[in-house]
């Protein structure tokens, strides 16, 4: 993802869920980033284009011992 990409969802995590959440550039991954709360690795957002429109997907996996 391009830096104001980052910036963008970055602005939307903090404004609509949690103003702790960041959200990083991945290592050699250029079709998504990572979200964290605080220092916590939450999830991965993905970058969707097709049919020419484009929306982002938030993946979060939930282990059965945070529960």
């Amino acid at each position: 993802m391009k830096p104001d990409e980052i910036k963008k969802l970055d602005a939307y995590f903090k404004r609509t869920l949690n103003p702790t959440m960041t959200v990083k550039a991945r290592p050699r991954k250029d079709d998504s980033a990572e979200v964290y709360v605080g220092e916590e690795f939450l999830g991965v957002v993905f970058k969707d284009e097709e049919d020419g429109e484009l929306s982002y997907n938030f993946s979060m996996a939930i282990l059965d011992v945070d529960l």
